[in-house]
């Protein structure tokens, strides 16, 4: 198996995948600062946008409003509108947004765990 997950006997397949859009589509979901971030917020449990702008520290309202739409597009998250007085709207992960916190999420954060400050020092000492 190639380091990507996919190969055979024959060899290494890499090249299959960087012609390959679904890689593009899965790496443009890291691509934005706050998509993961919102993501991981919503990961306890459906939340009003009001809770998730105070709880993610430093987003902006429209930083907010654009990585919900991107995720919304992408599948990732859902929107529930309840009928009641006032309105109230919730946003909450689908099982595919999920299983993307689940896996490469939670992998790329315990990478960050063993190898946070490793990454920090090389980019404080690059020239």
């Amino acid at each position: 198996m190639s380091e990507f997950g996919r190969g055979d006997e024959v060899g290494d397949h890499r090249h299959e995948l960087v012609a390959d859009c679904r890689l593009r589509a899965a790496t443009d979901l890291f691509a934005h600062t706050w998509d993961p971030v919102v993501l991981a917020a919503l990961y306890e449990g459906p939340r009003r946008r009001g809770d998730l702008r105070s709880d993610i520290g430093g987003i902006s309202d429209k930083a907010l409003s654009e990585a919900l739409r991107r995720l919304l597009g992408h599948g990732l998250i859902e929107r529930s509108g309840y009928r009641q007085a006032p309105p109230r709207v919730e946003y909450a992960l689908t099982e595919l947004g999920a299983s993307l916190v689940d896996g490469p999420m939670r992998a790329l954060g315990a990478w960050i765990d063993d190898h946070g400050d490793e990454l920090l020092a090389a980019q404080d000492d690059a020239p």
